[in-house]
């Protein structure tokens, strides 16, 4: 489902009822702006925490100070869930793909189908570019699931990431979906 018209647009959207939800999200896309970042820098070290902890990697001041030099406002869209923040995805080209990071959402939101229906929309972005999408997520984590699930393989691995690609128009077995 498309919910966001492009580069600092937003139509709304609504994030499909799953088994666990009570309701339907209805959510848009806007674009970041540098006053951003620190409620992301919140919800990544909350979001992150529990992978890192199990990985032997969090460090409280080190979660939060890796994004803070990392982000670039250009590349990210900030998630509106019911009118208010919920969580952010970025899409970075590079030379012959385009990079997904930094997909947040808040943890009571997840498992809703918004995480879905947002990559979903950011895929159809990436597909029209025609490019491959490339992302690392840590070993262990839930959220492969849903990548496998949009049609991510697993490239390469190491003990702490798993690094995966997308080929423009994967098959998808997301559809109707409530993970997220």
């Amino acid at each position: 489902m498309e919910t966001s018209t492009g580069a600092g647009g937003t139509s709304p959207g609504q994030a499909p009822r799953g088994a666990g939800a009570g309701r339907s999200v209805e959510w848009v896309l806007r674009a970041a702006v540098p006053a951003d970042v620190e409620p992301i820098v919140e919800l990544r070290a909350v979001v992150m925490r529990p992978d890192l902890e199990r990985l032997g990697r969090f460090h409280e001041h080190r979660v939060r100070q890796r994004f803070r030099d990392a982000f670039v406002p250009e590349h990210m869209s900030i998630v509106l869930a019911h009118g208010v923040f919920a969580g952010c995805v970025a899409l970075r080209p590079a030379e012959d793909c385009q990079w997904l990071e930094h997909f947040f959402l808040a943890p009571d939101l997840q498992g809703r189908g918004l995480g879905s229906a947002v990559l979903s929309t950011v895929l159809n972005r990436a597909d029209a570019d025609g490019v491959d999408v490339r992302l690392n997520v840590l070993q262990g984590s839930a959220a492969r699931r849903l990548y496998e699930r949009h049609g991510f393989t697993v490239e390469t691995e190491d003990p702490v990431d798993v690094f995966m690609v997308r080929r423009p128009g994967a098959e998808s077995g997301a559809s109707g979906s409530a993970s997220g």
